[in-house]
């Protein structure tokens, strides 16, 4: 067998190259065709991927974008092929690239709610410091029955034994006291 101009010999075996006219020319009209032949099945198949309509254009544009600027050499029988195989990487990058964006805000997310509940209980223990220091036993008494078991001033008056005018002095007291004991601490 005699080996022709665009024949080539690899370990034994033998490829035919294609000629330079079977190859894709990328003129402007030539171009334009290949974007009305091909567009449609690259959407489709960009949209059954990344189910985003403005997404899957994107993805369809950015092939295309890459075809024009690269100019890759491609047989006219393949062209097809090619177009549909770099439509699926390119959807997939962008698949890559969401999932690795929802992945940093989850984080973002759990650090931030971490920060929070951490800021959350150093108040909380402030709070209780400053209760615990500042407060008569009468007066701690009257906030956790209204607070924390929830009372109305009635009933926290009733199992104090005082009136509801006094457990309103109470609370309003303390909680003048904490205000004013908190902002000091600031």
């Amino acid at each position: 067998m005699q080996l022709g101009v665009f024949d080539l010999a690899i370990r034994g075996s033998y490829i035919r190259l294609k000629t330079k006219e079977t190859l894709m020319d990328y003129s402007k009209q030539e171009f334009e065709r290949l974007f009305k032949e091909n567009y449609p099945h690259m959407y489709r198949m960009a949209f059954s991927m990344l189910e985003n309509n403005d997404d899957a254009k994107d993805a369809v544009h950015q092939v295309f974008a890459q075809v024009w600027k690269g100019k890759p050499q491609i047989a006219n029988d393949s062209i097809r092929g090619y177009l549909l195989a770099a439509t699926r990487n390119q959807c997939l990058h962008l698949l890559r690239s969401r999932q690795l964006q929802r992945q940093m805000e989850d984080e973002l997310q759990r650090d931030a709610a971490a920060s929070e509940s951490e800021e959350r209980e150093e108040l909380l223990q402030q709070l209780q410091q400053v209760i615990d220091s500042n407060l008569t036993e009468q007066d701690r008494r009257v906030l956790s029955l209204h607070y924390d078991d929830e009372m109305t001033y009635e009933e926290t008056a009733t199992v104090l034994g005082i009136s509801a005018s006094a457990v309103n002095k109470h609370i309003t007291r303390s909680l003048a006291k904490i205000r004013s004991t908190l902002k000091i601490a600031k």
